[in-house]
């Protein structure tokens, strides 16, 4: 080879031709753990109706206890039904998935188009199941809290000292604290400060700060507005007379509770229809299964730009 020949070899782009890249599922930023749905306790309703039946006047049910040494007058006494309980009707999230055959033909490997659009609905639809259990007028958590149940921190910042006075309204078996994320943060901060670093336990595999041994729970969900948002406490489960979520059981098509995802045909321009549906609602069966912490100050706007957005 001549001194100035300069030595050509195969250049990586040219290279790159012949090679398959790993592809990888499309990734959605807005999916969450949803821990929301995961810990709540779940009841099937039949034809899409839950009627919560309470009893009225409770203080009214009488009992005594007599002496060992005297018969005494025993009370007589009934308990007494309310006579027009509230009834929740299940709430439909629903979309149509529209996706052009030709596409899902020629461009299925090694990724299924038709599976992978399914998929990304799915998860938006259930991202706003958790956004409604939360936020909905009619039934929501935060529609749902008695006016007694609601309380105010002593400082702004959401402290140990609010967090027991939250426990003093939800005391018989709470269940999980549940807030947004930054609130969680300033909860540590007000922790730390004051030298009880709070400890943390391990649920589905992650580690979630505890106050008392009750998790605090994060959800992006729980809205923010002007630097502050709420805390939650929740009892759940029927049997504790507590909150429930409910879901329409044995749907057609059912993919999972309450999640229902059917064919509805090819049109004449070839796209292949999908009509997917998730029904559910919630109820809180007793007062005092739900309290929260209003207008918890979670840092200055300044602070946190993208969250007011």
């Amino acid at each position: 080879m001549a001194a100035n020949e300069v030595q050509q070899a195969l250049g990586d782009n040219a290279a790159r031709q012949l090679a398959n890249a790993t592809k990888t599922v499309p990734q959605l930023s807005i999916i969450t753990p949803r821990w929301l749905t995961h810990l709540l306790q779940w009841q099937p309703v039949e034809a899409g109706i839950y009627r919560l039946n309470k009893v009225k006047n409770p203080l009214d049910v009488q009992v005594t206890c007599t002496q060992r040494e005297g018969s005494g007058e025993l009370p007589n006494t009934f308990v007494d039904y309310e006579e027009a309980p509230r009834e929740y009707f299940l709430n439909a999230v629903s979309t149509v998935l529209d996706v052009q055959t030709r596409v899902s033909d020629l461009y299925s490997s090694p990724h299924d188009q038709i599976k992978e659009q399914l998929r990304l609905t799915v998860e938006t639809i259930k991202e706003r199941q958790e956004s409604e259990l939360i936020n909905n007028p009619d039934y929501g958590l935060l529609a749902s809290v008695h006016p007694d149940q609601i309380i105010y921190p002593l400082t702004g910042a959401p402290t140990p000292d609010d967090l027991d006075e939250l426990l003093t309204k939800v005391w018989k078996e709470p269940a999980f604290f549940l807030t947004h994320p930054l609130a969680i943060a300033a909860f540590g901060r007000e922790c730390t400060r004051r030298g009880v670093p709070p400890p943390t336990v391990s649920l589905f595999g992650s580690q979630f700060l505890t106050w008392r041994g009750i998790p605090l729970i994060p959800s992006d969900k729980v809205p923010v507005a002007d630097g502050k948002t709420k805390i939650l406490l929740i009892r759940v489960g029927e049997k504790r007379q507590g909150v429930v979520g409910l879901f329409q059981p044995g749907l057609a098509g059912e993919q999972s509770p309450g999640l229902s995802v059917r064919f509805m045909g090819i049109n004449r321009n070839a796209i292949a229809s999908y009509l997917i549906s998730l029904y559910c609602s919630l109820a809180v069966l007793t007062d005092d299964a739900l309290a929260v912490l209003d207008d918890v100050e979670i840092g200055k706007f300044h602070d946190y730009p993208d969250t007011y957005k």
